[in-house]
């Protein structure tokens, strides 16, 4: 193991100036599969990590995301494919570069921090064997990019999980990566420090300009934190685009599943329109008599004021503090519905209520 120097505030000498991360690095995957006796992990993914950009891996668990960013780091080896960086091939037919040769800085989900040692120790391990004093200088500006310079002499245990979490951060950016791989860093954390740590991680990665890989299965964190979002499912990319792209435009019902609640209707295209027990809706991309399924966001179904929506009776009302969530049957049909209005909503259960979308809420997929 690397001899670390003893760090305090002390030896440790402040040069504001200094970059914590080189140019961000291209990332491609080319052609990548992994494949464990018979279970395809991955499959023939081709993916590139623009320099500065921020992709999120999405999914479920088992989709092969984690798999893909252990392979980026060196962790596993594809049974197919290739790995460059700046067009490089750092693993592949030709050739193999240790995990540590890389320039790829990594964060785990549990921080993985060494209990014995401090946290100016944590975030020096891993740096090179060069002069103490520039190990030194790295160390105070990660930790004071984090805002952990005044606790360098604390340990592990003495600090709260948003500062277990800075201090990987550190500990990954110290180095200069090329590319900062981040393995669901945020899952451990409560919500409300969740989303205050999500934001001062995505703050110095853009001031650091790193090339950055987000593995995570919240769909919320990924919209926030991405300029790209790749969904995966099966060890394959089901999409990839900008968050926008992904929450309007998405490929498939299972995709829109994925990023909402919804509602699910089953109708047959007649002359571009569908019928629904919310109304018709248009449907021109699809030929006639083709079995569809139309999916409505539950937010994307409002109360009418004008009483010319669809007339619904309410079964449960949950006031869940910036909207209410509503159950209830749809008068006609009798088809269960749910929507959520904003604010509090005061009705009966048993109540009458019209509700009605907007011809736009209604995405329109072929059944299967």
């Amino acid at each position: 193991m690397t001899n670390l120097p003893h760090m305090t505030m002390q030896t440790i000498s402040p040069i504001p100036n200094l970059d914590l991360t080189k140019a961000g690095a291209t990332l491609t995957f080319d052609g990548i599969s992994r494949q464990f006796g018979g279970l395809h992990a991955v499959r023939n993914v081709d993916l590139e990590l623009s320099p500065g950009e921020i992709l999120c891996l999405l999914g479920p668990s088992g989709c092969g995301k984690t798999t893909l960013l252990r392979i980026a780091a060196g962790l596993e080896r594809q049974n197919n494919g290739r790995v460059l960086i700046d067009g490089e091939e750092i693993a592949g037919p030709k050739r193999f570069v240790p995990p540590e040769e890389r320039g790829i800085g990594l964060m785990f989900q549990d921080f993985a921090l060494f209990p014995h040692l401090t946290v100016a120790e944590n975030v020096a391990f891993g740096l090179s064997n060069g002069p103490q004093s520039d190990d030194s200088t790295r160390v105070f500006v990660a930790l004071d990019r984090v805002g952990l310079s005044g606790l360098a002499d604390a340990y592990p245990h003495t600090l709260s999980g948003g500062e277990q979490q800075r201090a990987a951060l550190a500990r990954a950016m110290a180095p200069r990566p090329r590319v900062l791989l981040m393995d669901e860093p945020f899952s451990g954390l409560d919500r409300s420090l969740r989303q205050s740590v999500r934001d001062d991680t995505l703050t110095i990665l853009k001031e650091n300009g790193a090339s950055s890989i987000l593995v995570t299965h919240d769909p919320e964190e990924a919209m926030t934190t991405a300029d790209r979002i790749v969904l995966m499912r099966s060890g394959c990319l089901a999409q990839v685009g900008a968050p926008g792209e992904l929450y309007n435009h998405p490929v498939d019902a299972e995709a829109m599943r994925f990023f909402s609640e919804v509602n699910e209707f089953q109708s047959v295209v007649v002359m571009g329109e569908v019928q629904t027990p919310l109304g018709s809706y248009s449907c021109v991309d699809i030929s006639g008599g083709t079995e569809v399924v139309i999916l409505i966001r539950v937010h994307e179904i409002g109360i009418s004021t004008s009483q010319n929506g669809v007339a619904a009776q309410l079964i449960r009302t949950r006031f869940i503090g910036e909207f209410t969530q509503i159950d209830a049957v749809l008068g006609e049909s009798g088809d269960p519905i749910r929507l959520c209005v904003p604010g509090l909503f005061e009705c009966p259960e048993g109540g009458v209520v019209h509700v009605e979308t907007k011809p736009e809420a209604a995405h329109v997929f072929v059944a299967g």
